[in-house]
């Protein structure tokens, strides 16, 4: 099938669409080509600055394997300072943070269980948090949609335990008593003020009828718990972020400190490794191509935002910043070759109405990891569609299903996507198509965006 480039029609199927719903080519932006081409098949105003909503995942993510490495780990360290003898430590235990995307409770637990099992059982100082490894920009939590609580809002941290997420459980009472309310994790500073109802009828409506309430604001440490929640439900869970990042690692490793047989003394307070301290114990994160993988497959921005700081602190100095991140990948952009212009970096994640990059650039990106040493590492974190992450429910039972290793993106008036395609030829596709146009994040760019997927599996 011939090329079309931007001064031919774009295919019928994908024009139709667009007449259909009153949209214009402006918004529009295309890029299908073989990776073995050096000439697009299909080519829409490549070279406008778009919003690519959480594809721009895929730049963050690919420049960290490529100037980290896939085996880069995060270390997490343990000091003390103080005098320590048969297993009472007086003085502080401090923990050092080095951005850690990944540091979930049950890793968490590991680590302290590795501080007692070195025979630490007593600490009669404070637990200090040195985080001093980040210096994140200051910035309102809710600024992006004005949802302070909601998990993907936290704000990078160098010591960020469970990405400081709460699960908080609804599950149903015995008769005449209220619905229990449990945590995971158990935060020992953490006040819940159960006033739960029940109410008879079927199990549905928003949050099963549970609203969630931080009287205090997000750092303070009282979450209230009211509604009606109906009788034929069994359990109900949602998730939100509570705590200051120090205060929620307190309140993480007290319980969990207590269950291995330890005690803290003092509080805690955050601060940097003093040089009087002596290193006691270390605990590595997870390869950063596991974190990759989480990244992509699941969308996740907060551990995104983990990555550019950890690029600003590793390839600059710490502390990381998200300027000196995005530094760093522009840089890495010039390098390859790529033309940086109309490129603007925010956090790394798809949370931003400011995040330009022009489609062109985009897929020269993924043509570049194609041939990468790295590309089996980075084309596995993709979301894999009919079967996996973000993409499991789409085309699934379909010919389309296992073919495509893309990332999607979407926010109010943007639909994006980016990845590899396999054609029915056995012919794979970089594809990159970015729409920023009134509404089409309600329908047409997920039908237009569908449209495009299977034209281009068609050749």
């Amino acid at each position: 099938m011939p090329a079309a480039t931007d001064d031919d029609s774009l295919p019928p199927g994908i024009q139709r669409i667009l007449d259909g719903h009153g949209l214009g080519r402006d918004g529009l932006s295309i890029i299908v080509q073989a990776v073995d081409s050096d000439r697009p098949l299909l080519s829409l105003n490549p070279r406008t600055p778009r919003s690519p909503a959480s594809t721009i995942k895929l730049l963050t993510t690919f420049a960290a394997l490529d100037l980290l490495g896939p085996a880069y780990t995060w270390r997490t360290e343990a000091w003390i300072d103080g005098t320590a003898s048969e297993g009472r430590l007086d003085g502080d235990l401090i923990l050092k943070g080095s951005g850690d995307p990944y540091l979930t409770t049950e890793r968490f637990w590991t680590f302290l269980r590795e501080l007692n099992a070195k025979g630490l059982r007593q600490i009669g100082g404070d637990l200090v948090i040195d985080n001093s490894y980040f210096d994140p920009e200051p910035e309102e939590p809710g600024a992006f949609d004005g949802q302070p609580w909601r998990t993907y809002n936290v704000s990078p941290d160098a010591l960020l335990v469970n990405l400081k997420a709460v699960q908080f459980r609804v599950y149903r009472p015995a008769s005449g008593e209220r619905p229990r309310v449990m945590t995971d994790p158990v935060l020992a500073n953490l006040k819940i003020e159960n006033r739960i109802g029940t109410v008879k009828g079927p199990c549905g409506g928003f949050q099963r009828g549970v609203a969630i309430d931080l009287p205090e604001g997000l750092d303070g440490n009282i979450v209230q718990l009211s509604g009606r929640f109906p009788s034929s439900c069994t359990e109900y869970s949602l998730y939100r972020t509570v705590l200051t990042p120090p205060e929620f690692t307190y309140g993480v490793f007290q319980p969990l400190w207590q269950q291995l047989g330890g005690s803290l003394s003092g509080d805690v307070r955050t601060g940097t490794v003093p040089h009087t301290a002596s290193l006691f114990a270390s605990f590595d994160s997870v390869p950063l191509a596991e974190v990759v993988r989480n990244v992509n497959k699941f969308s996740n921005n907060v551990m995104t935002r983990q990555l550019l700081l950890t690029l600003g602190a590793e390839r600059v100095e710490p502390p990381g910043t998200a300027t000196k991140g995005r530094t760093v990948i522009n840089q890495w952009l010039a390098d390859m070759g790529l033309d940086v212009d109309g490129v603007f970096i925010e956090n790394g994640s798809g949370l931003s109405r400011d995040t330009r990059i022009p489609a062109g650039v985009m897929a020269e990106m993924l043509l570049t990891a194609w041939r990468h040493p790295y590309m089996p590492e980075f084309i596995a974190s993709l979301p894999l569609s009919g079967m996996d992450g973000t993409m499991r429910n789409r085309f699934r039972g379909s010919s389309l299903a296992g073919r495509m290793h893309v990332k999607t993106g979407r926010l109010d008036h943007v639909y994006a996507i980016a990845g590899y395609v396999q054609a029915r030829s056995g012919t794979r596709y970089v594809v990159v198509e970015f729409h920023n146009d009134t509404d089409v994040h309600r329908g047409p760019g997920r039908e237009l965006q569908d449209a495009l997927l299977r034209w281009v599996h068609g050749q």
